[in-house]
């Protein structure tokens, strides 16, 4: 075999671990209820002022990738400043997502 082709080879395989744990990491995510009956903003930061990125459907589950505080917001949970990473510039109040806690769940956001 060709140097070229082992190196072809040797990328391949990167490339299939990093998808391989890509995947492990999607499936070993916790996904929490949004409160039943809301169909939930989306921001790009942690506050009910900053841009909106989409809405969630009522009856959705949210990965949460790390939380950070913010405005303070009342709902169906609760009143909490913390908010909730569900992907990167996406933000949910943890207020209506039921995680079973008042207080931070995971990670705190970096930055």
């Amino acid at each position: 075999m060709a140097v070229e082709e082992v190196e072809e080879v040797e990328e391949a395989n990167k490339v299939e671990d990093v998808a391989e744990g890509a995947e492990a990491l999607a499936a070993s995510a916790v996904y929490y209820p949004v409160a039943p009956g809301v169909q939930l903003n989306v921001r790009r930061g942690p506050s009910s002022t900053s841009q909106l990125v989409k809405k969630l459907a009522v009856g959705s589950r949210v990965p949460i990738r790390c939380q950070t505080r913010g405005e303070r917001v009342s709902g169906p949970y609760g009143t909490t400043d913390i908010w909730d990473s569900i992907a990167p510039g996406q933000y949910v109040s943890d207020a209506y997502v039921k995680t079973g806690s008042d207080g931070f769940v995971t990670v705190r956001c970096s930055g």
